[in-house]
């Protein structure tokens, strides 16, 4: 009976899930298992930024830092534990960090293992200052360091190719590579003796061979850009990508580039620009199939360091008080006084406000730059560009910050070509390029908006040399009566030493390039061993040598009047209204259309005036529009505006002391 009933019951059941499921009533199932999220965080390029602050230029500076980041992170780990950080390179120069390599600790190294970074792909810039150096500093990070495309001579790897890291019970396999460019950024040094550096490509497929079976999804974390570099296969990720599908996602680097998400072959990548303005952010789901992790879901994103309204992180203030000896160091270091300035200031005040003097016209800041470089290299002309639009340097004590804040290239260096008259030509015609063709009415230089947005200042001026640039002239025909200081001609056949920074040679020498495919014979680098190594080879550091020990400690300038730009109407009287309508806030300079970008387009004074431009102009300068409504041209209109502007301000004259009372 027992055996029966039971029987009964079962049947019973039965009936009553399989009726159920006839009237649509789901059956009780196994819960499914909650997926699982792995956050993966990628910095790249933070150059020496560990605290908010710019040494070179001893000033505070909340664009980004490490400190700033790690406050971030710590709340995306609240978010979820499941977090992996990791940096893919050129993190222990710049912003001063080099002046730690013969200290005991480096800030990075500290600031690294306080954020608990899981893993480390070298970049360029960390075989700058040779392998004892890198050794030295790098021993000192806790994480996994990796260089998957660097081997020793031997055919060892330089340092592993990728690590394995957990979380949750996934396991993530990590491959890093640099770029291979490395070799031409070290030409001249030993910092890569007993290297060999391979195709990430290719070291990118093998890495994944070798962790086949072992990991449940596989990231790259690339010192490279998406796109190749100079035109050179295998330069950037995009290579990668598309070679090995097998990745789920990279994280890139190298270019200094803001890449939030990008899909290639399948493959996410993210790129958070530099100096620690940006964190990458990678989001995998995964879920259990058939007893299988199985990856279901990858999202990518970059976040800023400043939010949509400007406000900056919050700098983490333990990581600060961790780092404040090093703070110290280099804020001491950055207001050593190496000479005094005599005689005149090395930058005039801008005529214009928005157009930079040290753009348009020679200065005695680019004068001295050149003397500088023609000093150390011997060379016959140098080239040199100045990134900093506020550039100047005031008669008084010249600091080190100085230096660094009138030539914001740290690495730039001086390097010397066998170059001939028409090599030399052809890169002038290319540099003056930086500024927009003229036409009859123009009464300001501008620049090319292309140009004025590129990565650094593409304008290089000249020294060693005297020129004219003449902007009516179509774009590669601009540069007239090229010679020598003596007044000489320099002709296409004519041999000389040309002295210039080796990255601005690649990249004219690269696909697309004003030298493109061309070659040339280096005579000498100021990097090179044998003259003052990687750091005392820099611009920065011969110019201080130079004040030091050239000129003992004092500098007096001269105009040299080497070149000048042709072109612009400076005569025409309504020209003087133009400057001051621009100067009392009335009329602006032309901007790019996100405001960041100024001085794009000339301003003319023969076009024709929009009744619009005097109702908006007259607005701004508190005059009655009416009175200009029969004015045909610009000129005219500037002009008489100007002219009522400064009427109607002498009308309002300031109240007595009696008024004032009342």
């Amino acid at each position: 009976m027992k055996k029966l009933a039971k029987g009964l019951l079962s049947v019973a059941l039965t009936t009553m899930v399989l009726g159920s499921a006839m009237m649509g009533i789901a059956a009780p199932v196994k819960a499914a298992e909650t997926p699982t999220k792995i956050t993966l965080l990628g910095t790249s390029d933070i150059h020496g930024r560990f605290m908010p602050w710019d040494y070179a230029l001893d000033g505070p500076n909340q664009n980004g830092s490490m400190t700033q980041l790690f406050t971030m992170i710590k709340e995306i780990r609240k978010e979820n534990p499941n977090t992996v950080l990791l940096d893919a390179g050129d993190s222990i120069q710049d912003n001063s960090a080099e002046l730690f390599n013969d200290q005991p600790q480096s800030p990075i190294m500290v600031a690294m293992n306080e954020m608990n970074y899981d893993a480390w792909a070298f970049g360029n810039h960390e075989f700058n200052f040779g392998l004892d150096v890198l050794d030295k500093v790098s021993s000192q990070y806790k994480g996994s360091v990796l260089a998957g495309n660097i081997y020793k001579e031997n055919g060892e790897r330089f340092l592993p190719a990728y690590t394995i890291i957990e979380r949750a019970g996934v396991k993530i396999g990590v491959i890093g590579m640099n770029t291979p460019m490395i070799t031409d950024f070290e030409k001249g040094t030993d910092h890569l003796d007993g290297l060999v550096i391979k195709n990430p490509v290719e070291e990118t497929k093998k890495a994944v061979k070798e962790l086949e079976g072992k990991v449940d999804v596989m990231i790259g974390l690339m010192h490279m850009g998406i796109e190749n570099e100079n035109g050179i296969p295998g330069t950037g990720v995009a290579d990668i990508a598309n070679a090995v599908p097998e990745l789920t996602a990279i994280f890139a680097g190298h270019m200094h580039k803001l890449v939030k998400k990008e899909e290639i072959n399948g493959v996410l990548i993210s790129e958070p620009d530099k100096y620690a303005t940006h964190i990458s952010r990678i989001d995998l789901t995964f879920e259990k199939k058939d007893g299988k992790l199985v990856l279901t879901g990858k999202e990518a994103t970059a976040l800023p360091v400043k939010g949509a309204d400007g406000t900056p992180a919050v700098s983490d203030a333990a990581l600060e008080t961790k780092l404040k000896p090093f703070h110290e160091f280099a804020r001491a270091d950055a207001n050593i006084v190496v000479a005094e300035l005599k005689g005149m200031n090395l930058v005039s005040k801008n005529e214009i406000e928005g157009i930079p003097t040290v753009q348009i016209q020679e200065t005695p800041l680019s004068d001295f730059f050149h003397e500088v470089m023609l000093y150390y290299s011997k060379a016959d002309v140098v080239a040199h560009q100045i990134d900093n639009d506020k550039a100047k340097l005031d008669v008084g004590p010249i600091k080190k910050k100085d230096i660094a804040y009138n030539y914001q290239y740290a690495g730039g260096e001086i390097t010397v070509y066998k170059v001939t008259g028409k090599d030399l030509k052809d890169y002038m015609e290319w540099a003056v390029g930086y500024f927009n063709s003229t036409r009859p009415g123009d009464v300001t230089v501008s620049f090319d908006p292309k140009r004025r947005a590129s990565k650094y200042s593409t304008n290089d001026f000249f020294g060693g040399v005297k020129y004219e640039i003449d902007l009516t002239k179509p774009y590669g025909s601009r540069i007239t009566n090229l010679r020598k200081l003596d007044e000489t001609p320099i002709k296409a056949e004519d041999t000389l030493k040309l002295g210039m920074n080796s990255y601005r040679m690649e990249a004219l020498q690269a696909k697309g390039g004003a030298l493109e495919g061309r070659k040339f014979e280096q005579l000498w680098s100021s990097k090179d061993n044998t003259a003052f190594g990687e750091t005392g080879g820099t611009i920065r550091n011969r110019a201080i040598a130079y004040l030091k020990e050239v000129k003992k400690g004092v500098y007096e300038p001269k105009v040299q009047n080497n070149w000048k730009l042709t072109g612009v109407d400076t005569t025409a009287p309504e020209r003087k209204d133009v400057v001051e309508l621009i100067n009392a806030g009335v009329l602006s300079v032309p901007k790019t259309a996100d405001g960041k970008y100024t001085n794009i387009a000339s301003i003319n004074i023969k076009d024709a005036v929009t009744k619009e431009e005097i109702t908006e102009l007259s607005a701004k300068a508190k005059v009655d529009a009416a009175k200009f409504a029969t004015l045909k041209t610009k000129g005219e209109f500037y002009h008489q505006l100007n002219e009522a502007r400064k009427a109607a301000e002498k009308s309002v004259t300031p109240p007595t002391k009696t008024q004032q009372k009342k």
